[in-house]
């Protein structure tokens, strides 16, 4: 069974808020390694979201032009 990556990432994300959930007692402090969890979900949904639905071929050639470079 294939799991791609953006699962993958979402599994891992969930887990460690689960893990954080129940290992912190305190409810102030325990919220925010559950907010930071969230953003990086967020980031890496919008992430993919930019890279496949990318219809700018200009875009792609600025950006493999400035992978050559380096």
């Amino acid at each position: 069974m294939k799991m791609n990556r953006l699962a993958a990432a979402l599994i891992a994300y969930a887990v460690l808020g689960v893990l954080s959930w129940v290992t912190i007692s305190d409810t102030k402090i325990r919220a925010v390694p559950l907010a930071i969890l969230l953003l990086f979900a967020v980031k890496s949904i919008l992430r993919r979201n930019e890279t496949m639905h990318s219809d700018k071929p200009e875009d792609e050639a600025v950006a493999n032009k400035d992978l050559a470079e380096s």
